[in-house]
């Protein structure tokens, strides 16, 4: 079975998901977009529920990694590297930060060869996307910002009195209050605030909701093929002058497909989906490829290497009257979440009627909370409780942008997401797991996040199969500069926490008890450098923010095409020359926007709005440029 089509868009996530809907406004345009992945569930809307799509075979491509240095505390020594698998893919798994990165990390892009990336040029794209609702809560750059984009930008309603004592506590440090998505994200001193969110109305703005859901999926011209894991790029051409001509791709009931492209095929698949399709189509270092038994097509050797992430350390404080109480977010999650055998209240709802006044009681709160949010929008679920940060430069070198980010998370959490997602025995971590993570418990978790990371991976093929994920080697650590700045963001994260407000008496940092009899370390005393590396050895995790896989300059050219395939392109967080210096997801969105003019331009496809890119004079007489 095969089809035809102008565009083939392999991945509907943070970056796929906007390249068809963009090149989908041109009704004569004919777009396939293919995902492995499903619809988004139901909870996938609730922010505070994004731990529930992580190591969900149905929404979490369930991809582990070898961590290098780090990962001694880890089971198994793996990384747990979640990546999205539905539409909207990573969009719809994480922890809906909306940053961009600083100015200085899109200049070092363009200084570095990649042409028409500098800050100046990418910031009409991310401006394209967004539609920030204004917030007196945050401090704004206008001029940088626009409120008419379709991707939500908001701050959590209501603000967490333990988000806001964060900022004030960064400020008294010595970090100030400021736009960290504004043009200058305040020099070397850095910038503290609120996060903004890619939320509207208390609801996960991913790229499915904003850009794919609704009228754009009932385009006639755009094709959405869901549960199609594509297998490899079908090439046309003797070497030197191949040619990407359509795909080819598994559905679930084991039949294999294709698809055919008259135009381009655009690799959407992000930073460990991408490289592994351009391997198993034949694209990548030879020596690789043959070993896995695949024709080499093309000797690209940086595919799959320059494999860049963040890693943090999370440091975790008794907090009374700051820290929310995991059954407090129960309750928020509405009656569903509380019914046994995990909860107080029947499983069956028939049985409802027989509950003592105690549970009715429960009953009735959990339906207020959940009934507020889902009409207004507010509520303890309206976030995923990583509310708040901070960045700066640590002084340690990178000084075209922070090298630094800290966040605050307002929860403990449970057993469940410290054994299931982070791959920690709690019994090993805590003193006392009952009780640090007892339901009532008010804990809170500062993360100290190095966002200049220095030390190289890469995605390497295990086999031949499609099926099989690929070899992940994250190699944290690999570069003895990075646990110098994790050190030294460590000590500036313990100061903001000294300098938290005065009305508020946060516990001691809890230190494991295996590593405080190591160290010799006695509670409340100031951590030793040894300690801060090796509880950095034992507990880093990631951010979730792989990038630089097929990168600008290496393995694409800065118009995103592939070297050495003509009619293929890579447009996502694999790009990146570098990794941006905070959450990822944004910049992400802004490849996809500007990938989508490109496209367009050279093609003569008609969109609603050039913001930036000239096109062709078949497309110049419908469009906006700006």
């Amino acid at each position: 079975m095969s089809d035809t089509f102008d565009f083939i868009v392999v991945g509907a996530g943070s970056a796929g998901a906007v390249i068809a809907a963009r090149l989908s406004e041109d009704p004569s345009c004919r777009v396939a977009l293919l995902e492995a992945g499903g619809r988004p569930p139901v909870e996938e809307l609730i922010p505070a529920a994004c731990s529930a799509m992580q190591q969900n075979p149905q929404t979490d491509w369930m991809y582990t990694a070898d961590a290098g240095k780090c990962g001694l505390g880890l089971k198994g020594a793996r990384m747990m590297m979640p990546r999205g698998k539905m539409l909207g893919g990573s969009s719809g798994i994480n922890y809906m930060a909306y940053v961009r990165g600083h100015p200085g990390d899109f200049d070092a892009w363009a200084e570095g060869g990649a042409s028409g990336w500098s800050y100046r040029d990418v910031l009409p794209y991310f401006k394209k996307s967004e539609g920030l609702s204004p917030s007196d809560d945050i401090s704004i750059d206008a001029p940088a910002h626009n409120t008419a984009g379709p991707l939500g930008v908001s701050v959590r309603a209501p603000v967490l009195a333990g988000a806001r004592e964060f900022v004030d506590a960064a400020v008294a440090a010595g970090i100030p209050r400021g736009d960290y998505n504004g043009r200058d994200r305040g020099g070397p001193g850095g910038v503290a605030s609120l996060f903004q969110t890619s939320t509207r109305s208390g609801k996960r703005s991913s790229t499915f909701h904003a850009f794919i859901e609704g009228d754009t999926e009932k385009r006639s011209n755009l094709t959405i093929i869901t549960g199609a894991q594509v297998t490899r790029v079908l090439l046309d051409g003797a070497t030197g002058h191949l040619a990407a001509t359509g795909v080819e791709y598994r559905v679930g009931s084991g039949e294999t497909r294709t698809a055919f492209a008259t135009k381009e095929v655009i690799l959407s698949g992000g930073a460990i989906g991408s490289p592994h399709l351009l391997m198993l189509s034949g694209i990548g270092p030879r020596a690789e490829l043959e070993a896995a038994g695949i024709t080499c097509r093309v000797d690209s050797p940086h595919v799959g290497k320059h494999l860049k992430d963040h890693l943090h350390v999370g440091l975790f404080f008794p907090a009374p009257g700051v820290g929310i109480p995991v059954n407090e977010l129960g309750v928020s999650f509405g009656p569903s979440a509380l019914r046994a055998p995990a909860g107080p209240l029947p499983a069956n709802p028939d049985d409802d009627a027989q509950m003592p006044p105690e549970l009715q009681g429960l009953k009735q709160e959990a339906e207020r909370r959940i009934t507020e949010w889902a009409t207004t929008g507010h509520g303890l679920i309206s976030s995923s409780l990583y509310d708040a940060a901070a960045w700066y430069s640590t002084g340690l070198g990178d000084n075209h942008s922070h090298d630094a980010q800290i966040a605050f998370f307002a929860c403990g959490y449970n057993d469940d997401l410290w054994q299931r997602c982070l791959c920690v025995d709690v019994n090993q971590y805590f003193d006392d797991a009952s009780k640090r993570l007892a339901g009532e418990a008010q804990s809170m978790i500062v993360l100290a996040n190095p966002v200049q990371p220095h030390s190289e991976g890469e995605i390497v093929l295990a086999s031949a199969n499609p099926a099989d994920h690929p070899t992940i080697r994250m190699n944290y650590y690999g570069d003895p500069h990075d646990m110098k700045v994790m050190v030294a963001v460590l000590r500036r994260a313990l100061d903001i926490v000294d300098h938290w407000p005065a009305h508020r008496k946060i516990g001691p940092l809890l230190i494991p008890p295996f590593l405080a009899s190591k160290h010799g370390h006695i509670e409340g005393a100031m951590p030793s450098d040894a300690l801060l590396e090796d509880l950095a050895l034992h507990y880093s995790f990631t951010v979730y923010h792989v990038t630089s896989t097929c990168r600008i300059g290496s393995v694409v050219d800065p118009r995103l095409k592939v070297m050495g395939v003509e009619r293929l392109r890579v447009a996502d967080a694999s790009v990146m020359p570098n990794v941006v210096s905070g959450n990822t997801n944004a910049a992400s969105i802004m490849i996809g926007e500007k990938a989508a003019e490109m496209l367009a331009a050279d093609h003569s496809v008609k969109l609603s709005e050039f913001v930036a890119e000239h096109p062709s004079v078949g497309a110049a007489a419908d469009v906006n440029p700006a």
